[in-house]
């Protein structure tokens, strides 16, 4: 499996989830040829480029807000030839109704703040023994999340996620945002 490298993206301003993140997060998920995957607040696409490539035989549904970050996201859809991928654009909560599939994965990558809601609508597009990946930067939304998952029956675990380059001669060492990572497990 060939993981896409941060530089191969076509980037912009909207934020990206970060190579070393975005193949954790997609691990997490274990997904296969024939899944169907929902990426929620997909910023400039990276997870659902990524899963749209491991999918081949599947589907993959991003939703995203920001005009910006669709652009972006198209581009990238054409050059890495992701013909299983649709876009829809518009908040989470907006478009549910638009959205008839059921996943055997959602990654939510972006909540706008109604986290709660977005599980628990979305948690009905979710298969049994699907899998939740959420990635957070803040421990208020984790805390919301995973009190949540929990009171409605997942089995989630938490990871924090640090990750550090060298850059220069020097070798100073330049970190990105810590991550955490929540997985749940709809029983």
């Amino acid at each position: 499996m060939h993981f896409i490298k941060d530089e191969e993206f076509i980037r912009g301003n909207p934020p990206m989830t970060k190579e070393e993140v975005r193949i954790l997060s997609i691990c997490k998920m274990s997904l296969q040829e024939n899944y169907k995957v929902l990426d929620i607040g997909a910023g400039t696409g990276s997870i659902s480029i990524q899963c749209s490539k491991i999918c081949s035989e599947g589907k993959v549904v991003a939703i995203e807000k920001e005009e910006e970050a669709i652009e972006v996201m198209e581009q990238n859809k054409k050059k890495f030839n992701c013909t299983n991928l649709q876009l829809i654009k518009g908040e989470a909560l907006g478009v549910i109704n638009n959205i008839k599939d059921v996943f055997d994965a959602i990654f939510i990558g972006g909540s706008g703040g109604n986290i709660e809601c977005i599980i628990s609508r979305y948690s009905s597009k979710l298969k049994e023994n699907g899998v939740m990946v959420l990635n957070f930067i803040t421990i208020s939304n984790l805390y919301k999340a995973m009190e949540f998952l929990n009171k409605i029956g997942y089995k989630t675990e938490c990871t924090q996620v640090a990750i550090s380059k060298v850059k220069g001669k020097s070798g100073m060492i330049i970190a990105n945002n810590p991550i955490f990572m929540l997985v749940a497990n709809k029983r």
